[in-house]
């Protein structure tokens, strides 16, 4: 799959739930199970005002012209090496500047936030949902557990193919003695379409899977489940440095 078109699967139900970017969940959908990119599905995305920003200062900081290259989007949804090729002086930019957090939090939040950037911040979507959006956040969203577990990028192995949903094992985020960790696996029914279509043509029983907000993005790799469980810990650990 294309990066613009992967993309696409995990940018799909927070907009459908009205909570990141432009009115267009019905147009991303489309565009996801066609596999169609042009110029309209990149102006729905650039739109997305903490998404775009993410990207664009992935690929600068790797020397990418296009912020939607596959390399790109994987950084920023699921976790690669280009995580590793970003300054700490940008990512500092990137989120004072880029994600203008100087007016959306308070100065405490910020010393806060800035003060993990030395620990090993990287721009991941992980990070952003512990780190920041906890003190961002939105009009409609309370800061729960459950929240951030559906807001973050999940995995599982699937266990059961029905036909709209996937039962996969995964691990759940929880909260032991005052700290966020992830539990042990459990089965968790997961959506697989919306009037008969999906992301996911042939799902098999044993596949990796991403999902956001609990609907099924893409079939991951070993590596990607790796990378993604990686930057998923990285992420809980400097989260739990001010919670």
């Amino acid at each position: 799959m294309s990066g613009i078109l992967s993309c696409t699967t995990y940018a799909f139900m927070p907009n459908r739930l009205a909570y990141c970017g432009p009115s267009a969940d019905r147009t991303l959908f489309d565009y996801g199970i066609t596999h169609t990119v042009d110029q309209g599905l990149k102006d729905i995305l650039v739109n997305f005002k903490n998404l775009w920003p993410y990207l664009r200062f992935i690929a600068n900081s790797n020397l990418i012209e296009d912020a939607f290259d596959e390399k790109v989007v994987e950084a920023y949804w699921i976790g690669n090496d280009l995580l590793e090729k970003t300054a700490m002086k940008g990512l500092y930019r990137h989120l004072t500047e880029g994600l203008n957090l100087k007016k959306r939090i308070s100065p405490r939040s910020l010393e806060y936030l800035l003060g993990k950037i030395p620990l090993g911040a990287k721009p991941h979507h992980t990070f952003h949902v512990f780190n920041v959006f906890v003190h961002t956040g939105h009009p409609t969203l309370a800061h729960t557990l459950e929240t951030m577990d559906n807001c973050r990028v999940s995995w599982g192995q699937i266990q059961e193919i029905q036909k709209d949903s996937l039962i996969v094992k995964s691990r759940f985020l929880e909260m032991a003695e005052g700290r966020l960790r992830l539990s042990s696996p459990r089965l968790k029914t997961v959506q697989r379409s919306f009037d008969e279509k999906t992301f996911i043509q042939e799902p098999k029983i044993k596949d990796w899977v991403s999902f956001h907000w609990n609907f099924a993005c893409e079939i991951l790799t070993q590596k990607q489940v790796k990378n993604l469980s990686r930057y998923t810990g990285e992420a809980i650990k400097l989260a739990n440095l001010t919670i």
